[in-house]
């Protein structure tokens, strides 16, 4: 049984800048440290996307793309297309699940995962979170039947090397 979605999101409060506070893992964000995504609401009703992506050598590294809705009309199940070689090379196939599972009230946690649970993502409003909001959001990954024993969490600023920006 896939997990249960939010329902309905709002996309104009869901706009804006998320960052990561962990992850499942996953290829793409194999080098990461630390990530955050950038989202926009477009004039057509799909999402501008950014991700960055800062290693741990104080780099960051950025991929656009767009979300749109899988159904029309419904804004908890996305898809989402990055514009890279890959999409390019073979159109339709490179778009990935981004299903929206919660969203709290005021738009400052969410949990996003995929149908089969290969990936996860627990991300905020602010780059940190008290032990007590990390507990609950791990709990609510938990029961939605994530496997929160492998995720990676996001590396402290301190850990990471600075780089002249």
């Amino acid at each position: 049984m896939a997990p249960r979605t939010e329902g309905h999101v709002d996309l104009k409060r869901y706009q804006g800048t998320w960052y990561e506070l962990a992850r499942l893992p996953m290829f793409f964000q194999r080098n990461c440290a630390q990530s955050e995504a950038h989202y926009a609401l477009k004039p057509d009703g799909n999402i501008a996307v950014t991700n960055r992506c800062r290693t741990m050598e104080g780099k960051w590294e950025e991929a656009t793309g767009t979300a749109s809705p899988q159904v029309e009309g419904k804004t908890d199940k996305l898809w989402v297309v990055f514009d890279n070689w890959f999409s390019r090379l073979l159109p339709g196939v490179a778009k990935g699940n981004y299903w929206v599972l919660d969203v709290s009230d005021d738009y400052k946690l969410a949990i996003v995962g995929n149908p089969n649970r290969k990936y996860l993502w627990l991300l905020s409003r602010t780059a940190h979170v008290d032990d007590k909001t990390r507990n609950d959001l791990l709990m609510k990954a938990q029961q939605q039947g994530y496997d929160t024993t492998r995720l990676i969490w996001r590396v402290e600023d301190s850990k990471i090397a600075k780089v002249a920006e």
